[in-house]
């Protein structure tokens, strides 16, 4: 058994308020349900964050999809693993199954199929020989505003990397797409994206980014820029990354985790063979942060 793909992730923050235009000054649509915040794509008509209310920042919990009519299989799966299946928060939609991985992150099964994103564009780029753009001014459109298209991928902090890694690639069929030694591990659902989900190593559970996918380099450099006249001035970028291989640009949220602009990541099949890789985060790119790696969020007591 698999799941279908990554749907979205909630989170508890101190301040809706901040949530609202932290996630509106990246580019997002965000409105009101109930007693929290829906963060979407424009244009595309599906949860991509929840945010709730709370006294401290923390990752709430991750939700993927499952085949439409196989949450009974997915109970007696889950049951037949010892695991316990959890009411639904009293802040979250309570659809779907709830049950939680060996850190203790909550994690949600939704009967619901990844709805399709707006149409990415063509950009057209002269590169040597090869024209693809003639008499057409490519600046005057370069410098629209930023609206990602997709949520791809959500990392998280893991103390147990082995553990976790048994744990979402034997009970979510999740598959490996590659492991940085000591770092990082990447993992897929199938056909598609590099990754939408995984690990980075850290000392207690939390939400390390989240990474957004935009229709050109363009956007990346706009909605850096936009962000940082916003006063979202901490970043790390732009680079290309190692594995993935995806041009990117983080902004720091205000909690402590990390929000990425994507675009060109690699696209991978059942024939992809996923390796140990000891290599930096980028082919290019500006140092590293040092806080990049550290988990603000505060620890269970």
């Amino acid at each position: 058994m698999r799941v279908t793909g990554l749907l979205h992730y909630g989170l508890q923050i101190p301040s809706l308020e901040v949530g609202q235009t932290f996630y509106n000054d990246f580019g997002l649509a965000v409105t009101e349900r109930d007693n929290s915040l829906v963060v979407r794509c424009h244009g595309r008509e599906m949860d991509q964050a929840v945010l709730t209310e709370g006294p401290h920042k923390r990752l709430h919990f991750v939700a993927f999809g499952v085949k439409p009519g196989s949450l009974p299989d997915w109970q007696r799966h889950l049951e037949s693993l010892g695991l316990a299946i959890e009411d639904a928060p009293a802040d979250a939609r309570g659809d779907g199954i709830w049950f939680r991985d060996v850190e203790g992150n909550l994690v949600n099964l939704r009967d619901e199929e990844l709805a399709k994103w707006r149409d990415f564009g063509d950009t057209r780029m002269n590169v040597g020989d090869t024209v693809d753009r003639v008499d057409e001014p490519r600046w005057a459109t370069a410098g629209e505003a930023t609206q990602p298209r997709k949520l791809s991928h959500v990392l998280i902090f893991a103390r147990d990397m082995a553990a976790m890694e048994e744990f979402y690639l034997g009970v979510l069929g999740l598959r490996l797409s590659d492991r940085a030694i000591g770092v990082a591990t990447f993992l897929n659902s199938g056909p598609g994206d590099h990754h939408v989900f995984g690990f980075v190593t850290g000392t207690h559970p939390g939400l390390h980014h989240s990474s957004w996918e935009v229709a050109n380099i363009d956007q990346i450099a706009i909605g850096a820029q936009t962000m940082a006249a916003q006063g979202h001035t901490q970043g790390w970028g732009l680079g290309r990354h190692t594995l993935g291989s995806n041009l990117f640009h983080y902004i720091r949220d205000p909690w402590g985790s990390w929000t990425e602009y994507f675009v060109d990541m690699d696209r991978t099949t059942e024939n992809w063979q996923p390796h140990d890789w000891d290599v930096p985060a980028g082919v290019w790119c500006p140092l590293m942060p040092p806080e990049f790696t550290v988990n603000y969020e505060q620890r269970s007591t």
